[in-house]
């Protein structure tokens, strides 16, 4: 298995503490441990080296839901997330003729030599059956929060395909279809991600467990939604689209409508990510990672404000529209507030009357108001009516099979509920049919 692995050429950018390493350089001293006879403390720590390696596949195998054959998942998940030179060309423009190709397909011979490794003989010599087990794995049946859904089913695909091409050429077609139809990495693999520093070093992260909410779960904002679907379906088609302010009262469902569209538009390559305030700085960094990928990427902004000293609105308009480097195509920026116009004002702001220091206040006003102006489209969701209050509150509980109250007891009771819970929102009204939901587990 060493020699396999150490000649692997595109695919070679793996780190000391991949599996697949760990597991080669085992294997290169188990060789050893066969030409010469070793101690029996050697093969004792060979054996718990194996065991480790074993471990931490199986929780790989948890995080991403593998199951039957967990090697052969494995080493498709290697070839699904390997960002190279080759991966990511693929990804953008498929297959094309050329030279890389022959050192590709080496790499899928090699990969075809794997997934067909004979593990019996090592079995027998170090007197273990680990291998046997995780080539046929059943997995515990999981909710899907607990594992990575999106990754895990790509991943299956890949590994099934690949188990049934007879040689490289084959998984040649089968792995560079891949990439071109799912992606690679963590973007191809994933729809929703974060961002964080460290040591000064940014990464972008996916997050695994997501709402799995839909547009029809929303209930009402007929209009709104139409807004939003209409800029993103454009925008994954490639034409012109506007960033997008979500604003309103709280509980209305801004930020339920932006995750609800994600979820319509992943499969269309559109993705997501999240950026808090205090992480403006980095929104460049950020973008001159993604610009270049073949995906359409919603920078999303959750409940943005800022306090009149705040001043990291400066480096969000610079990016939006301002800057010497303009925005990629493939980049917009969705964001959800409670207040209209995004910057805290004061009446100092608006008196002319006050003696203060500024002396060109109304360059202050339209400073603070231009960051608004920059969102080609802005939503409103306000509070719904009592009326609506009350339709919502009637869908939600057909949806949740909420059939012991007669329409009338139902109504009452919602509306003593948002009295005493905040008032009339879609949040109140979920969270009432929650309550009621739960009442009727016990």
């Amino acid at each position: 298995m060493y020699r396999l692995v150490s000649k692997l050429v595109i695919y070679k950018n793996m780190t000391e503490d991949e599996l697949l390493i760990q597991l080669a350089q085992v294997m290169k001293e188990l060789d050893r441990f066969k030409e010469e006879g070793a101690k029996d403390f050697e093969k004792d720590n060979i054996i718990s080296r194996i065991y480790d390696i074993i471990h931490k596949l199986l929780d790989l195998a948890t995080n991403y839901g593998f199951n039957k054959n967990l090697w052969h998942n494995y080493l498709a998940y290697l070839l699904a997330t390997s960002e190279n030179p080759f991966s990511i060309s693929c990804e953008r423009v498929g297959a094309k003729e050329g030279t890389v190709n022959l050192f590709a397909k080496n790499d899928f011979w090699i990969f075809k030599e794997l997934f067909d490794y004979d593990f019996s003989p090592i079995e027998k010599m170090l007197d273990i059956n680990c291998f046997s087990i995780i080539s046929n794995y059943k997995s515990i049946k999981k909710s899907v929060g607990r594992y990575n859904k999106s990754v895990s089913e790509k991943v299956r695909i890949l590994s099934d395909s690949i188990e049934n091409a007879k040689d490289e050429e084959e998984i040649f077609q089968i792995v560079t279809d891949f990439y071109k139809n799912y992606g690679v990495g963590t973007f191809g693999l994933n729809k929703a991600f974060g961002i964080s520093k460290e040591e000064g070093k940014l990464e972008i992260f996916p997050i695994t467990n997501t709402q799995e909410v839909k547009l029809a779960d929303l209930v009402g904002y007929e209009i709104q939604k139409k807004k939003l679907i209409d800029n993103t379906r454009a925008f994954v088609e490639g034409r012109k689209a506007n960033n997008v302010l979500l604003f309103g009262d709280s509980g209305t469902g801004k930020s339920t409508a932006v995750k609800a569209i994600l979820n319509e538009y992943y499969q269309d390559g559109l993705r997501m990510i999240e950026i808090y305030k205090h992480q403006f700085e980095d929104l460049s960094a950020v973008i001159a990672k993604i610009k270049n990928r073949n995906y359409k990427f919603v920078i999303l902004m959750d409940d943005l404000s800022f306090e009149e000293f705040e001043i990291e609105y400066k480096y969000l308009k610079a990016i939006i529209e301002g800057g010497l480097e303009t925005k990629p195509d493939n980049v917009l920026i969705y964001a959800t507030s409670n207040r209209r116009h995004l910057i805290r004002e004061t009446w100092n702001d608006r008196s002319d009357m006050e003696k203060t220091e500024e002396i060109h206040r109304f360059d202050t006003v339209q400073e603070k108001l231009s960051l608004v102006a920059r969102f080609g489209i802005t939503i409103n969701f306000s509070a719904p009516s009592k009326k609506e209050f009350n339709e919502i509150v009637k869908v939600l509980a057909q949806k949740h099979g909420i059939t012991h109250f007669s329409e009338e007891e139902l109504i009452l009771e919602a509306n003593r509920w948002e009295l005493a819970h905040g008032g009339m929102s879609g949040r109140t009204a979920q969270q009432f049919i929650n309550y009621l939901a739960g009442q009727l587990m016990d």
